[in-house]
């Protein structure tokens, strides 16, 4: 039996068997088979509520395999969340993510309901700066535009000239620089993220003190010694990684880039330095690849369940608002990040 958090229980019956059987096929090497009686039921009802409150899910790439592969709609990293939660069709958004995520949903979509299924699930890099410290910045430095890393808060964003993710923040900094014909901008709040920017442009950066906790407790010593102990492996890392391990590094991008980079090369064995869930779901579409699991949970993420999708849809909890005068500058913030790197119109 799946108990649900409104008190129900439901129960892994053939018929559910036989609706989730092809589900639990796309995840088989990574979901044990005994685990999987007690995920069917809470899947079979996520499913069905969705259809009876047109909503849909949003899952990002750090989400556990029974929600990414099995519940979401829509997967990936925050700019293509993003990007989906602009176009969706729905009624309802449920962001099986952290809450800058769902923010940035409603921000987007400020006429659909947005729901996170905990509030609690934050992010510890969102809480490094708030729009007080950007104001205090743009004083410091008149003139320079902010550049936001998309992982903040609705009201940083409004303080912001253009936000950007880990897929396009050197394009957004480029763009944004010959734009306002400066040689250096502000970047907030990643100060790894902006040392990796730094080294791939020539515009100037410069950067505020906070970090991902994820991402943080990596360090160059321990990617040294597993490359020593595992010959030939592949190493990926995230941009939000120190520098150094950065350098030690085979290839660093954001979680899509990764992603991509393990489907389209097919290295024989691989290792993904971000939070453990991201291999565990490009392990279930990619099995020829053997995947080495040096990686770091995200708590905040972690706190998005099966059961918590369910209550939030059962209950409509918990709704994610954002003050409209706030919203609507973060959007222009925010839209022009999802500018960059469109395709321009054919002139004819």
């Amino acid at each position: 039996m799946a108990a649900t958090n409104s008190g129900q229980a439901l129960a892994y019956t053939s018929e559910v068997a036989k609706a989730t059987a092809g589900l639990y096929a796309k995840v088989a090497n990574v979901v044990p088979e005994i685990e999987w009686p007690a995920f069917a039921p809470l899947i079979a009802e996520i499913n069905r509520l969705k259809k009876e409150r047109n909503a849909v899910i949003l899952a990002h790439n750090y989400q556990t395999p029974e929600i990414f592969h099995c519940v979401a709609d829509f997967v990936g990293d925050s700019l293509q969340l993003a990007r989906e939660a602009a176009k969706v069709d729905a009624k309802v958004i449920v962001q099986a993510g952290v809450h800058f995520m769902a923010e940035t949903s409603k921000i987007l979509s400020p006429d659909k309901i947005v729901l996170i299924p905990d509030m609690r699930a934050g992010c510890s890099l969102a809480a490094s700066i708030t729009g007080a410290d950007v104001r205090l910045l743009k004083e410091k430095y008149p003139n320079l535009p902010v550049v936001t890393y998309v992982n903040t808060s609705a009201d940083v964003k409004a303080e912001s000239d253009v936000c950007c993710t880990s897929s396009n923040a050197v394009a957004v900094v480029e763009s944004i620089a010959a734009e306002r014909k400066v040689d250096t901008v502000i970047f907030i709040p990643d100060r790894f993220l902006a040392q990796n920017v730094a080294k791939q442009t020539k515009i100037k950066i410069i950067a505020w003190h906070g970090q991902c906790e994820v991402h943080d407790r990596f360090n160059a010593d321990e990617v040294r010694r597993f490359k020593a102990d595992h010959p030939g492996a592949i190493v990926l890392a995230h941009p939000e990684c120190p520098e150094d391990v950065v350098a030690e590094c085979d290839f660093a991008g954001s979680t899509s880039a990764m992603v991509n980079y393990v489907k389209e090369k097919r290295p024989a064995r691989v290792v993904m330095l971000t939070e453990c869930s991201m291999a565990d779901n490009v392990a279930a579409e990619v099995r020829d690849v053997e995947f080495l699991r040096p990686c770091n949970l995200c708590p905040h993420m972690k706190r998005i369940t099966l059961q918590g999708i369910l209550h939030s849809l059962q209950t409509m909890q918990y709704e994610v608002k954002v003050d409209p005068a706030i919203a609507a500058r973060a959007k222009k913030a925010v839209d022009r990040m999802l500018e960059v790197g469109k395709p321009k119109p054919a002139v004819h």
